[in-house]
C-alpha cells in the first residue's frame, strides 16, 4: 500500500510542477516584454532630458 501512495504522489507532484511550467514561461515572457519596452523608451526619455537643457525658456526671463 505504501508503494501506490508513494506513486499517487510523485504522479502528483509532477501534474503539479507541469502545470506550474506555464506560469514561469508567461512571467519569463511578461518580464522580457517589460525590459524590451523600458529599453525602447530609454532614447525617448535621454533625448526629452537633452531638449529641456537646450531649449530656450523666454518664460524666466519674463518673471525677471
Amino acid at each position: 500500500m505504501s508503494g501506490l501512495i508513494r506513486s499517487l504522489a510523485a504522479g502528483l507532484l509532477a501534474v503539479a510542477c507541469m502545470g506550474l511550467g506555464g506560469c514561469v514561461v508567461g512571467a519569463v515572457v511578461g518580464t522580457a516584454v517589460d525590459v524590451g519596452v523600458e529599453v525602447v523608451k530609454v532614447p525617448f526619455k535621454v533625448g526629452k532630458g537633452i531638449y529641456d537643457v537646450v531649449k530656450d525658456d523666454p518664460e524666466e526671463e519674463k518673471k525677471k
